[in-house]
């Protein structure tokens, strides 16, 4: 089951916490998703992104001693790590390289939410909506491609930027 809830001021302070965990391990870190777009409903867990000049220096090892552990999410471009807590998700930690870091659709989207506040809530109402017609959680995602790729788009074109696929590799 998916849960929707009310921004929580907390979330902000949640990701410096987690960020502080991870102090010294990556070239950039930021608190990205929803949970980084005041006033915008979510799912409960903090999302980061990470830069490092390559993934192939990522320390699994380091990682996993401040509770992040590897999770396989098909994309090649980066690597994904999960943190729970009492079986429960809490953080996610999405390592991209340096080098991809400007042009990151994740860190554009928030950045103009954060800046236009009423395509934010188009985008808290259809979440909203998505969860009351209970939708199975494999098909949350991509129930809100579209929307997430026009506003991606927007975004991108106010960056001048191309626009690409939201759905990256």
């Amino acid at each position: 089951m998916i849960e929707i809830v009310d921004y929580d001021p907390a979330w902000p302070e949640m990701a410096a916490a987690a960020i502080a965990d991870l102090d010294g391990m990556f070239v950039e870190i930021e608190h990205i998703g929803s949970t980084s777009v005041p006033g915008l409903a979510a799912k409960p867990v903090i999302d980061l992104m990470a830069a490092v000049v390559s993934l192939a220096t990522v320390s699994e090892d380091s990682l996993a001693r401040v509770g992040f552990h590897r999770h396989d999410n098909g994309m090649t471009d980066r690597l994904l790590f999960i943190r729970t807590r009492d079986g429960v998700l809490t953080h996610n930690l999405h390592v991209v390289t340096l080098a991809s870091w400007p042009t990151r659709n994740q860190r554009i989207l928030r950045d103009y939410l954060r800046e236009h506040p009423a395509d934010a809530e188009r985008y808290a109402a259809l979440k909203r909506e998505l969860v009351a017609s209970g939708i199975h959680p494999g098909d949350y995602a991509a129930a809100k491609t579209e929307l997430i790729q026009e506003l991606t788009d927007k975004a991108r074109t106010l960056l001048g930027l191309p626009l690409v696929d939201v759905w990256e590799k």
